[in-house]
C-alpha cells in the first residue's frame, strides 16, 4: 500500500465513529476501583455510536449517586457532594452546577429505562474513565483509588514494557499545551502508524527475549479523544491484537512516564524483524516492517554483519558537484554488498535500511547492539570545501576496531583505485556507540569531479562492493 493509502486509512480510522445508530446490546462490563460491578439484567450497559451509555439505576445503585427523574420534562438530576448534573432526554445540552455543558451524545429512553453517557457523568463527578474496546470493558477509578504515584497495579493488560520486564505505567500528565497529543494508533499494511498533533522526535529500538520493537514518544500524552475510539484503560494502557500479519502478534501502548511525559508503544514480534522509522514531522510517525529481510536468528554459529547505508529519507547526505545525493550512492553500494553476501553461506547480514528512509544514528547502533552483531560497516561518500580533495578513507573510534579498519581499508584502496587517504580515528556515533568492531568507509569525494564521475558508475560500485565483502571475509578468516 502506498503511503497516501494507509494515511487515508488512518484518517478514517481515527476520526470516524461507527455509522450505525443502533446500540450494541449487552456484553459490556464495568470495573469500579478494580472491582466488577454486578449489573442486573435490566441494567446492562449499551454502546451507542462509540459512546458507553449506562442506565440511571446503575448510576444510583452501583456508583452511589443520588438520582431524581422528572417525567414531565424528562430531566435526570444526578447529585453527589457539591456537584449537580441536569440532563434532558434527547438533548445534548446539559448543566453542571448551573453552567451549560455539551454532551457528545444525548441521554435516551430505551424500554422505559433512561440511559445517560457514562464518561460525561463519571468525569464530572471526578472519576477517571477508561475504555477497553477489545473486551468491551469500562474502568472507573475514584479520586482516592488511582495510582497517582505511578507505582500502583495496572487495571488492564496493555502495559508497554521496558528492556527487562514490565513496568507500572503512570497516569497521563495533566493539561499541558506544550505536550504533543497522540490522536490515534493503528497497524495496517504491516506498518505501525501513530498520529500526533505536534512534531515528536520518536526513538525506536529492538529488544529481545521476547522479540519486540519499542517506540518512545517524548513530551507526549494521549489526546482526550483517544479513548473514545481505541482501548485505553483507567491507567492509560491499551493494546491491539494483530491477526492479519505473521510478523506481529500485538501492539501495546501506555503513558510510560510523566517525568518526562513519555508514551511508549511496543510491537510484539514473532521473531526479530528489521524495520525503518519514518518520522518526517508531517503528523504521522510510521514504523515500517516492509523491509526485504528478516533478521537472522542468532545462535546458528554464523557471524552477523550489519551493513549501514549512511543517511537516507529526509537526510540526503552530501550533495555532489552535479547535484547528486550521497544517500543514493550509499544505498546502491549497500544493495550490491547485500547481493554478494547472499551468496556467502557462512555469513549472516542485516541492512540498517534497504530503502530510501530516514534511520537515526541511535537506531543504527541499537540495531547492531541488540542483535549482538559481530561487525558493523557504514558506507558513505565524502565531501570537502576543496574541489581538489580526492581518495578513500576509513574511520574507526574504539581501539578494538583498529585491526578491522586496517583490513577493510586495504580492500577499499585496492577495489576503488582512488588515492589512499589512510585509516583515521574520529568520534562518530555509529563507530563509537556500537559494541562490536565498527568502521565507516568513505569511498571518494563527491566534491571532486573525477571522484564523482566514478562513484555513480555500476563498475565502480560493483568493485567497491566486492572489496567490502572481501575485507569482511578476510577479517573473519573465511576464504
Amino acid at each position: 500500500m502506498k503511503k497516501i493509502g494507509f494515511l487515508m486509512f488512518l484518517f478514517v480510522f481515527i476520526f470516524a465513529f461507527p455509522a450505525t445508530g443502533q446500540a450494541a446490546g449487552g456484553g459490556t462490563s464495568i470495573y469500579l476501583n478494580g472491582e466488577a460491578l454486578k449489573l442486573p439484567s435490566n441494567g446492562q450497559v449499551q454502546n451507542v455510536k462509540g459512546n458507553v451509555m449506562i442506565p440511571i439505576r446503575v448510576v444510583m445503585e452501583e456508583l452511589g449517586f443520588d438520582v431524581d427523574w422528572e417525567k414531565r420534562t424528562r430531566t435526570v438530576t444526578i447529585k453527589q457532594s457539591d456537584t449537580t448534573i441536569k440532563l434532558i432526554v434527547n438533548q445534548t445540552s446539559a448543566t453542571v452546577n448551573g453552567k451549560k455543558a455539551t454532551l457528545s451524545i444525548a441521554p435516551m429512553l430505551k424500554q422505559d429505562t433512561t440511559l445517560v453517557p457514562l464518561r460525561f457523568v463519571s468525569e464530572q463527578m471526578g472519576l477517571t474513565v477508561g475504555w477497553d474496546n477489545a473486551t468491551k470493558t469500562v474502568y472507573l477509578i475514584t479520586p482516592n483509588n488511582g495510582n497517582g504515584n505511578g507505582n500502583g497495579a495496572s487495571a488492564g493488560p496493555g502495559n508497554a514494557d521496558s528492556g527487562s520486564g514490565v513496568t507500572q505505567p503512570v497516569p497521563a500528565p495533566g493539561a499541558n499545551p506544550d505536550l504533543a497529543s497522540v490522536k490515534g494508533i493503528s497497524f495496517d499494511a504491516n506498518r505501525l502508524i501513530i498520529a500526533v498533533d505536534k512534531n515528536v522526535t520518536a526513538n525506536a529500538f529492538l529488544l529481545s527475549d521476547p522479540d519486540r520493537i519499542v517506540i518512545d514518544l517524548p513530551e507526549s500524552k494521549f489526546d482526550e479523544s483517544f479513548g473514545n475510539n481505541q482501548m485505553l484503560d483507567a491507567y492509560f494502557n491499551g493494546f491491539m491484537d494483530i491477526n492479519d500479519y505473521p510478523d506481529v502478534t500485538k501492539v501495546r501502548y501506555s503513558q510510560y512516564s510523566d517525568s518526562p511525559a513519555t508514551i511508549r508503544v511496543v510491537i510484539d514480534l514473532q521473531q526479530a524483524k528489521n524495520y525503518s522509522l519514518i518520522n518526517s514531522n508531517d503528523g504521522f510517525i510510521i514504523v515500517d516492517l516492509n523491509v526485504d529481510q528478516t533478521i537472522p536468528p542468532r545462535g546458528n554459529g554464523k557471524p552477523l554483519v550489519v551493513i549501514d547505508a549512511g543517511h537516507g529519507g529526509t537526510d540526503p547526505g552530501a550533495i555532489s558537484v552535479t547535484k547528486k545525493r550521497e544517500k543514493d550512492f550509499n544505498l546502491a553500494v549497500a544493495k550490491k554488498v547485500e547481493n554478494l553476501l547472499k551468496k556467502e553461506n557462512e555469513i549472516d547480514y542485516v541492512l540498517t535500511r534497504s530503502t530510501d528512509v530516514f534511520v537515526t544514528l541511535q537506531d543504527r547502533a541499537k540495531l547492531a547492539n541488540e542483535m549482538k552483531a559481530d561487525l558493523f560497516v557504514s558506507l558513505h561518500a565524502n565531501s570537502s570545501t576543496s574541489s581538489a580533495a580526492s581518495g578513500v578513507e576509513t574511520y574507526y573510534t574504539r581501539k578494538d576496531s583498529l585491526p578491522f579498519a586496517q583490513v577493510m581499508h586495504k580492500h577499499l584502496v585496492q577495489s576503488s583505485g582512488l588515492p589512499d587517504r589512510k585509516v583515521r580515528t574520529q568520534s562518530l556515533h555509529v563507530t563509537r556507540e556500537t559494541t562490536m568492531p565498527a568502521v565507516l568507509l568513505e569511498f571518494g569525494y563527491l566534491s571532486n569531479k573525477k571522484d564523482e564521475a566514478l562513484l555513480y558508475t555500476e563498475k565502480f560500485q560493483n568493485g567497491v562492493a566486492q572489496g567490502v565483502v572481501s575485507g569482511i571475509k578476510e577479517y573473519l578468516g573465511l576464504k
